[in-house]
C-alpha cells in the first residue's frame, strides 16, 4: 500500500520526526493541528474561538493535499489548555462540521508545546 507523506513546512516536523498528514490507502491521519499561519505564527492571540478556525483551515488545508475535503473527517480530537473555552472552540467545530459530525473528543490538558496555544486539534479521514 502506497504512504503519502504530507508536510507544512514547520520547523517542528524534522525536529520531532512526524508529517502534518499521511495518507495509507483510504486513510488519513492528521497529526495534532495549531493556529499558525503561513508565516509560523499563531493566530488568534487569546481567543479559542479564533485560534479553533484557523487550525482547522491548517487541517483543511492538509487534507486538501492529501486528496480529501472535510467532509471525508471520521474523527477529530480537540486538546484545550482551559476546558472552559469549550463553547467557543466547539463552536468553532461546529461551524466546520456541524453536517459532517466525526465523532470527536475534547479534553483538557495542561499546556501545549508554545504557552500561547489554546487548541490543537487532530483529524482522521476516509476517501473512496
Amino acid at each position: 500500500m502506497t504512504r503519502q507523506q504530507i508536510s507544512s513546512g514547520t520547523p517542528w516536523e524534522p525536529i520531532v520526526g512526524y508529517s502534518r498528514a499521511v495518507r495509507v490507502g483510504k486513510l488519513i491521519f492528521v497529526s495534532g493541528t495549531t493556529a499558525t499561519g503561513p508565516d509560523g505564527r499563531l493566530v488568534g492571540g487569546d481567543d479559542g474561538y479564533a485560534q479553533a478556525r484557523q487550525a482547522l483551515r491548517n487541517i483543511e488545508q492538509a487534507l486538501e493535499r492529501a486528496g480529501a475535503t472535510l467532509g471525508d473527517v471520521v474523527r477529530t480530537r480537540m486538546f484545550v489548555t482551559d476546558i472552559s473555552r469549550w463553547e467557543a472552540i466547539g463552536r468553532a467545530h461546529g461551524e466546520v462540521f456541524g453536517a459532517v459530525r466525526p465523532a470527536t473528543s475534547m479534553v483538557e490538558v495542561r499546556r501545549l508545546i508554545v504557552p500561547e496555544m489554546l487548541v490543537e486539534i487532530e483529524a482522521d479521514a476516509v476517501v473512496d
